[in-house]
């Protein structure tokens, strides 16, 4: 059995950043196990950092991957102050938008809307 791996220029990031910023609380949270939390964590953030780096360069990685380090840093004070759901929702959309708007638009994969439509 083989597993392939997309190339690091095909790789929506977006998605990805969420997936790594939600199922990491989740895994955490549903197993009582903070560091496994951590591995679907990092997990998510090496891939979508290989991406950053293929696509945009170090400069824009190091934006990306600072912008996912503190959104999972920043959920847990702000989890006190507007709940668990909230606080993971918020950070994830931050660093999920700025990776879609960084990355993915940047190298084509998505477009905002068109305003004029």
């Amino acid at each position: 059995m083989s597993i392939t791996i997309k190339s690091a220029e095909s790789v929506h990031t977006a998605p990805v950043v969420a997936a790594g910023l939600i199922g990491g609380w989740l895994t955490a949270r549903e197993t009582g196990v903070r560091p496994l939390g951590g591995v679907v964590l990092a997990a998510a953030g090496i891939y979508a950092g290989r991406t950053w780096l293929a696509r945009r360069g170090p400069a824009t990685t190091a934006v990306l991957g600072a912008t996912y380090v503190l959104g999972f840093g920043l959920s847990h004070p702000l989890a006190k102050k507007i709940g668990p759901w909230p606080a993971v929702l918020t950070v994830t959309a931050a660093a999920a938008g700025a990776s879609a708007l960084l990355s993915d638009a940047a190298y084509s994969d998505w477009s905002p809307a068109d305003p004029t439509a």
